[in-house]
């Protein structure tokens, strides 16, 4: 079992101060750190990408876009990290949400842009793909999108009703596929002649 943190208050505040500096110049490299792990902190990531703290909502945004910017998979567990300390915290589902899609039409091909509950803009392209995978019990789909780095934002059901209204047929190696374009890129939702299955999602 996972040790958990010692006074974990005081991990909480000293993580965002350790990372505030670094997060205001952007995004920190966390892929490039590899400290030494201190302990399991209680932050949970809830399958609608609300952050608790000991069981209490985080209700400072700023406060969760920090720690976000420093969130960091490794296999399938996440931690908070800091070039000293790493944290493990639980993440129910993916670590974002993304909770808002316009498309860019400025480029040749119109490109999918989404928006995490972070406040992140995502250009979707073969970098920042989505996936699709079957829901148990009900054989729908559910969405994610690939924000960076392994972490992952799950689209919301409104969002990916927009995205079968924009789907199109296309043949992939040699099978007749239901996807979604951005830009240069296809993804794959379901074979064409399993369109019905989407219903059980919609």
């Amino acid at each position: 079992m996972a040790k958990q943190r010692q006074n974990d208050t005081v991990g909480l505040d000293g993580i965002a101060a350790a990372v505030r500096e670094s997060a205001d110049r952007g995004l920190p490299p966390v892929h490039l750190w590899d400290p030494p792990f201190c302990g399991d902190l209680d932050i949970r990531i809830a399958s609608d990408g609300t952050w608790f703290y000991l069981g209490t909502p985080i209700g400072r945004a700023p406060l969760v876009r920090l720690f976000a910017s420093v969130l960091k998979r490794e296999g399938d567990r996440y931690f908070l990290v800091t070039p000293v300390e790493k944290i493990g915290i639980v993440v129910e589902d993916a670590p974002f949400l993304a909770v808002e899609m316009r498309q860019d039409d400025t480029a040749s091909r119109p490109r999918l842009l989404f928006r995490t509950n972070v406040d992140d803009w995502i250009s979707c392209d073969d970098a920042h793909a989505l996936r699709f995978e079957r829901e148990d019990g009900t054989g729908g789909l559910k969405p994610y999108l690939h924000v960076r780095r392994n972490l992952w934002a799950k689209v919301t059901r409104a969002l990916f009703y927009d995205l079968v209204e924009l789907g199109e047929e296309r043949e992939i190696d040699g099978e007749r596929m239901f996807g979604v374009a951005s830009g240069d890129a296809f993804f794959p939702m379901t074979r064409a002649d399993a369109l019905e299955d989407l219903s059980e999602t919609r």
